[in-house]
């Protein structure tokens, strides 16, 4: 089976120029940030907690034993906090943080 590589237009099989490769990644990112400003935990232990707030321990409890993230954008933030939180940069969130304490959130998710 062939993974699907995003570097590739859907159209073409020209790989994207690097330009517009860090264009993606940057749109990607203010994505996931966005979602996360509102985005809580629906359910278990963790219920109504923000995503990026979520321990790394509980994060990697579905990656080692609870079979996997959900499916959908739920899983998929929360497997974006989960390698964030792995390689130690969680810096990134630190905005968001600071968002929620001045107020700044739109209505919750």
């Amino acid at each position: 089976m062939i993974d699907h590589n995003p570097f590739l237009h859907e159209d073409s099989e020209t790989d994207l120029d690097s330009g517009e490769i860090g264009k993606n990644l940057q749109q990607d990112l203010a994505d996931y940030l966005d979602d996360l400003l509102t985005y809580r935990m629906p359910f278990g232990r963790y219920q109504d907690s923000y995503i990026d707030n979520l321990p790394y321990e509980y994060l990697h409890w579905f990656t080692d034993k609870g079979g996997g993230f959900p499916t959908g954008r739920l899983g998929e933030l929360m497997e974006f906090v989960y390698h964030t939180k792995a390689v130690g940069a969680e810096i990134v969130f630190a905005e968001l943080k600071s968002q929620r304490h001045r107020g700044g959130v739109p209505k919750r998710r």
